[in-house]
């Protein structure tokens, strides 16, 4: 539930003067910016907040190869707050017909739906993977994974001192559901090519499109930035960030509220920091009901804000070149995730190479569907 905040008019127009709008008193406002409406405006920048309030940054943790305590924080939610206060606005997500709410509703929709789950203790879920024979190191070798969706870390995890263990554990439960997600990103694109290679388009076929282009922040119906949108990221890139961001799973944010990537919120329920700046007192760390709506989150993020352009551009090219999608050379482009900018990409990349968890990248989820078959 977003948060209701006071704003008058003399305000607004103060704050659009500075911004090299040109308002005249006539029956309404006209701006020069090509805007149609002051009302329009208003509504654009209070649909951002719901944007602003899952945009991912990292913690304060201490990693196991030894890079020394560092705030990470992501440069996009300085840009989203100079939006809220009128000091900029991101073309790149805003236009005339876009509804952002639909950028995010599929994910806050996971949060509204009652679920029934129970926090397994760590000892129960290692001999669950036991008994289902479900282990690393078969993964690797028939690249295969199990379908054992796990909903909530277990608080022990924490407590796991034997790294190996620990990480394992880590990589078990999260595996899977990031496999879920690229695979329904998956499907969404096979039907996506279908629709482009057809002469005509059902009603129903343009009503998805349009969802879509909603979903993705697509302005103007622009079919190849939703192709370029429309993609998964790679299983080892994502194992990476989320190891990086909770520490393999130990966190607080992770295990109180299912944060495997970080969002903050400024409005809205959320987890609160310890020790954070007076002058950020108001932010807190976004809560999840499910680790899949974390995942999901973290996916729509990357795929649509503008700070991570490049990062889509390059996999685009990839795809063009018909190359395998690279986690090292695709990490390079997401320097502005964190405060630490190269720094924070050579984090990642050493994640992935001393956890080998480019092995991953080619898994299967189980059971497989047939229409996921030769899906690039």
């Amino acid at each position: 539930m977003l948060k209701k905040k006071t704003i008058n008019i003399s305000k607004i127009k103060k704050i659009l003067i500075e911004k090299g709008f040109t308002i005249k008193k006539k029956n309404n406002f006209i701006f020069s910016n090509d805007l149609k409406s002051f009302y329009y405006t208003t509504l654009c920048s209070f649909g951002l907040i719901l944007i602003f309030s899952l945009i991912p940054l990292s913690v304060n943790i201490k990693e196991d190869i030894k890079v020394g305590k560092s705030t990470i924080d992501n440069n996009s939610n300085i840009n989203f707050q100079k939006v809220l206060e009128g000091k900029s606005i991101n073309k790149d997500n805003i236009d005339e017909g876009l509804d952002i709410k639909n950028l995010f509703q599929d994910i806050f929709s996971l949060d509204e739906v009652p679920t029934d789950t129970v926090r397994l203790s760590a000892e129960t879920i290692n001999q669950l993977f036991k008994d289902t024979n479900y282990t690393l190191d078969s993964v690797r070798k028939t690249k295969i994974v199990k379908p054992i969706r796990l909903s909530l870390l277990p608080t022990e995890i924490k407590k796991i001192e034997n790294t190996k263990k620990k990480k394992n554990l880590f990589i078990q439960i999260i595996l899977p559901l990031i496999l879920e997600e690229n695979n329904r990103i998956k499907l969404d694109r096979k039907k996506l090519f279908t629709i482009l290679n057809k002469n005509m388009n059902s009603d129903s076929e343009k009503k998805w499109l349009k969802s879509k282009f909603q979903q993705y922040g697509v302005i103007n119906n622009d079919l190849s930035t939703l192709k370029v949108r429309m993609d998964i990221v790679p299983v080892s890139l994502a194992i990476a960030q989320a190891a990086k961001e909770t520490g393999w799973g130990t966190s607080r944010f992770a295990i109180e509220g299912n944060a495997l990537f970080g969002q903050w919120t400024w409005s809205g329920e959320g987890i609160k920091p310890a020790g954070v700046d007076p002058e950020d007192s108001n932010h807190k760390v976004m809560k999840f009901k499910v680790l899949k709506a974390s995942v999901r989150a973290y996916q729509r993020n990357l795929n649509t804000h503008g700070s991570y352009k490049q990062f889509r551009s390059a996999r685009a090219n990839m795809r063009d070149n018909d190359d395998n999608l690279d986690s090292l050379l695709l990490a390079d482009y997401l320097d502005k995730y964190a405060a630490t900018g190269k720094e924070y990409t050579k984090i990642i990349k050493q994640i992935i190479k001393q956890n080998n968890l480019q092995d991953f990248d080619k898994v299967k989820l189980l059971p497989s569907s047939i229409k996921l078959k030769n899906i690039i």
